[in-house]
């Protein structure tokens, strides 16, 4: 079991917690995890809205502009053709969606070396409950100066801690995600994580199921 210590929000050690080796305790990271469904999950953000107008879309007569032999021109179809002015684009693009899921197994085991890379890096912190008395940005970024943590940091704790997430909301360094929203790539582009126990736990029994 992967044993990390717990803390208040003033910093000072309160207790340990024993998580699941399977998703703390990894010491064998697979990067390749990462680049597979941090991949998908920006693919599936591309809105593939792209469009544009071929030949028989634009508007256009389709009757032959003029006879096929004896003008000394070149031979045409209709005035919708690519090679005139207004006429219609070749190989247009049109709208796709590509968004796709690796496997659950992917998924999942990417998510377990990714929080397993923050406790070997030395990057995670536990705190043993996080409650606010009202919703105040200055008191998290002050708790957040109190526990030294260093660039971009993720806040995991349970969806019914709304004081919690909107007074984080406003934060540029400071990102809010309850334990069922935690992914890859919210995970990898922030250098510091926070769980609560309670989110921890939610954690490990979401990924050891």
């Amino acid at each position: 079991m992967a044993k990390l210590n717990v803390l208040n929000t003033q910093g000072e050690q309160t207790g340990e917690i024993e998580l699941s080796d399977s998703v703390f305790g990894i010491t064998e990271i697979n990067q390749d995890l990462f680049y597979e469904v941090v991949k998908a999950q920006l693919a599936s953000r591309r809105a593939g809205t792209h469009s544009a107008k071929g030949r028989s879309a634009v508007a256009g007569s389709k009757k032959k502009i003029y006879k096929q032999k004896g003008t000394g021109g070149a031979r045409h179809g209709n005035i919708r053709a690519p090679i005139f002015a207004k006429g219609g684009k070749v190989h247009v693009p049109s709208p796709r969606d590509y968004g796709y899921r690796p496997p659950r197994k992917v998924r999942a085991g990417a998510l377990c070396h990714a929080l397993s890379l923050f406790v070997k890096e030395g990057r995670i912190k536990v705190l043993d409950s996080w409650s606010l008395d009202a919703i105040k940005t200055k008191s998290v970024e002050t708790t957040l100066g109190t526990l030294a943590t260093a660039g971009l940091t993720v806040v995991v704790d349970t969806a019914a801690n709304e004081k919690l997430r909107l007074s984080t909301r406003n934060l540029a360094n400071a990102t809010f995600l309850p334990p069922e929203g935690v992914n890859v790539y919210d995970l990898l582009r922030h250098d510091t994580l926070i769980l609560t126990k309670e989110a921890a736990k939610a954690l490990e029994t979401r990924l050891s199921a």
